[in-house]
C-alpha cells in the first residue's frame, strides 16, 4: 500500500468531491422542486391526473440512471432540432446534462416517497383542518404538504445517498467528479486499489456529513432538542 500516493491525491480528490458535491446540492433541489407536482399528481382522484405522473416514474425507476445519462448526454444530441435550438449550448455540456439526468431520476423516486408520505398524513388532521373552514390548496400548503415531509425525512434521507453513489455515473460522460478524478490519477500512477480506497474515504466522509445533517433536520421538525 503505497500510502504516499493517497496523501498526494488528496486535493485532487477534494477537487472531484466539491463536483460531487455540487452535482447532488443542485439536482437534489431541482428533482425535490420536480417532485412535488408529480407526488400531487400521484394522489389525485382522477385517473387522468394520476396516468402522466405514474408513466413519468415507472419509467425512470424502471431504467439504469447510466441509459438515462447517456439518453440525455448522447441521445439528445441526435436531433438537429435540439442542435439548432436555443438549448444547445447547455445540452452539448456533460455537466448540465449530468444535472438534468440525475434531477429527473431522483424527482421519480422523490415523488414516490412523498406520495407515501401525504397518504400516510393522518385524517384526523385533515378533517380538522376542513372543518375550520381551510380549503383544498391552502389545507395542502399548511397541513398536508409540512406533515408530510417530516414523515417522508429519512426515506428521502436514503435517497439522497443513493444519489450521492449514483453520482459516480458522471465520470461516465467526462465529468471529473470524485470517481472520475480518481480514475484520471489511476491512469497517471496504475495504482488503482490506493486511488479508490481514497475515493472511497471521501465517499463515506460525505455520506456522514449527509447523515448528520438530516438527523439534526428531523430534530428540528420533530422538536428535539
Amino acid at each position: 500500500m503505497n500510502w504516499d500516493v493517497m496523501i498526494d491525491s488528496i486535493p485532487e480528490l477534494l477537487e472531484g468531491a466539491l463536483l460531487t458535491g455540487e452535482l447532488i446540492i443542485i439536482s437534489g433541489v431541482l428533482g425535490l422542486a420536480l417532485a412535488i407536482p408529480l407526488a400531487l399528481g400521484r394522489v389525485s382522484n382522477h385517473w387522468w391526473v394520476r396516468a402522466v405522473p405514474f408513466g413519468y416514474i415507472f419509467f425512470f425507476r424502471g431504467t439504469p440512471l447510466l441509459v438515462q445519462i447517456f439518453l440525455v448526454y448522447y441521445g439528445l444530441s441526435q436531433f438537429e432540432f435540439i442542435r439548432e435550438s436555443f438549448a444547445w449550448p447547455v445540452l452539448r455540456e456533460a455537466y448540465w446534462c449530468a444535472i438534468i439526468a440525475f434531477t429527473l431520476n431522483t424527482a421519480a423516486y422523490t415523488a414516490e416517497i412523498l406520495r407515501g408520505a401525504i397518504q400516510s398524513v393522518p385524517t384526523g388532521e385533515v378533517e380538522a383542518a376542513k372543518v375550520v373552514g381551510m380549503g383544498r390548496w391552502l389545507r395542502l400548503r399548511r397541513i398536508v404538504l409540512p406533515r408530510a415531509f417530516r414523515i417522508g425525512l429519512p426515506a428521502y434521507s436514503n435517497e439522497v445517498i443513493l444519489m450521492l453513489k449514483g453520482s459516480a455515473l458522471a465520470s461516465t460522460i467526462t465529468l471529473l467528479d470524485l470517481t472520475g478524478m480518481a480514475r484520471t490519477i489511476i491512469a497517471r500512477t496504475y495504482m488503482p486499489i490506493e486511488l479508490f480506497i481514497a475515493a472511497g474515504i471521501f465517499y463515506l466522509i460525505i455520506t456522514a456529513i449527509i447523515l448528520q445533517g438530516f438527523r439534526f433536520l428531523e430534530k428540528r421538525l420533530h422538536g428535539v432538542s
